[in-house]
């Protein structure tokens, strides 16, 4: 009993150690070693990469049906002691065989005396016996060859779907991971801001004590700073959810620790961001319309597939059989040993159903290729708005960071004169709301060229990685 209680108390203190390392586990990462590390972890791309391999098995599933199935049996069968009799008369019994050849094995014959004219009669026995056989055959339609092709093109339609499925990882996580960093300079803004409202607000409640300000001065700032200190306290909640979404993005542990070493500047790349705007666009790059591509394919293969109704089956087969009979006497055997057969199969008549099912092939095609083409303008279309979008935030980011620039300084100057009594309340309140949206301007400007870039690089799709 007490090995026993040890043997547990070992398992808790190893259990409680594993859950305090898991909780201690910190990942230091870049932007470049974030994305790389969700390529590798993320579990939806897993899954895109599972059902490239699920396409080539279903292929290898129909052209397996192509390829010649041998099968082996074996057959057993007892008689229980029966056996075949023959029985007749003849008045010659002396010249009637002893024995019969059948099949290759001889059969002995006895005949009972009688006078006068003879009872003949003979009995073959009837062993048991097993069969052993292979068979090997192979069938080849048209529909087989063509459901090959389709196929192939559900193993590239899988591939595309993985390379975009990556490709968003990777902006998902860049998008997260900038989010992050902008939140995070967020609250070193809102919390210098916060100790300048402080100091301010200790200054004035030392100026009404002293009989130099009125309490409604103080009380005032007094609630500018709990105000602020309410937003402080949301943007830091804020923050813990985007480290809590870029934890399941990359597919880590969900206790680990993410630091991420990669500063906002290197980041939010302005002159990247600008280069991006005056790329072409090669609709052939953008991952839907390869999608749609394999699907005018694929339409086109099941034109393919209604037309091969028209064409035969094709079929033949090996089979070898060996049998065995148990016992002294030989049995009858009619059991040829090798044998080979083919088969051709060709539909005549099916009263309009196979034309019928070309017809509504073809009308598929046909939508297809309509949805092909609007697709394609569209893409152009949205590529001139996404740039023109790029290029507007990329403008507001330059104006709201000097925005920032200015009132910050403003912020500075005036508060700095409310201490030696040369600036009103009203003109630090002022200043201090000037700051507070001039951060969230520039914040959301920030937002707005990522998103903006990211649309962009989503829309570009596969000349981005070229």
């Amino acid at each position: 009993m007490k090995t026993i209680k040890t043997i547990l108390t070992l398992v808790l203190v190893s259990l409680v150690g594993t859950t305090a390392h898991a909780q201690s586990t910190v990942m230091r990462l870049s932007l470049e070693e974030a994305q790389q590390y969700a390529v590798e972890h993320n579990y939806a791309l897993q899954n895109a990469a599972l059902n490239v391999k699920k396409a080539e098995a279903t292929r290898w599933q129909t052209l397996s049906t192509m390829l010649p199935q041998v099968k082996a049996g074996f057959d057993y069968q007892n008689m229980c002691g029966y056996e075949m009799n023959f029985g007749g008369r003849s008045s010659m019994g002396s010249m009637l065989p002893d024995s019969i050849t059948i099949g290759g094995t001889t059969f002995p014959i006895s005949f009972p005396s009688s006078g006068g004219t003879e009872e003949t009669s003979t009995s073959i026995p009837m062993n048991p016996s097993g069969t052993f056989s292979i068979t090997a055959s192979i069938a080849l339609t048209g529909a087989q060859i063509v459901g090959t092709m389709l196929n192939n093109i559900a193993i590239e339609m899988a591939n595309i779907s993985h390379s975009q499925s990556e490709f968003t990882t990777r902006t998902n996580v860049k998008t997260t991971y900038t989010s992050i960093l902008i939140m995070e300079q967020t609250v070193k803004l809102l919390d210098t801001s916060l100790m300048n409202m402080q100091q301010l607000l200790a200054t004035t409640e030392a100026s009404v004590q002293a009989g130099a300000s009125e309490q409604i001065t103080a009380d005032k700032l007094n609630v500018q700073v709990a105000s602020m200190q309410n937003s402080l306290n949301s943007t830091k909640r804020t923050l813990k959810m985007l480290y809590n979404s870029l934890v399941l993005l990359l597919g880590a542990d969900v206790d680990a620790k993410v630091v991420l070493t990669t500063p906002l500047e290197k980041v939010l790349d302005i002159d990247y961001a600008a280069q991006l705007t005056m790329n072409d666009f090669h609709v052939e790059d953008n991952y839907d319309y390869q999608l749609l591509q394999q699907n005018e394919q694929l339409s086109r293969k099941q034109v393919a597939m209604a037309w091969m109704d028209f064409t035969p089956t094709i079929s033949a087969y090996y089979q070898y059989s060996d049998k065995t009979y148990f016992g002294k006497d030989a049995g009858f055997n009619m059991t040829p040993p090798n044998m080979i057969g083919a088969n051709v199969s060709l539909p005549l008549f099916q009263s309009g159903t196979r034309m019928a099912k070309i017809k509504s092939a073809k009308i598929d095609l046909q939508e297809t290729l309509n949805s092909k083409q609007q697709a394609e303008d569209g893409l152009k279309v949205q590529y001139n708005q996404l740039r023109y979008d790029l290029v507007s935030a990329i403008e507001g980011y330059q104006i709201q960071r000097q925005n920032l620039d200015v009132t910050r300084r403003v912020f500075r100057n005036v508060t700095e004169k409310y201490t030696y009594g040369h600036a009103s309340n009203l003109e630090v309140t002022n200043a201090s709301t000037d700051i507070i949206t001039a951060q969230s301007n520039y914040i959301q400007a920030v937002l707005a060229v990522v998103q903006a870039q990211v649309a962009l690089e989503n829309l570009m799709g596969a000349a981005l990685n070229k």
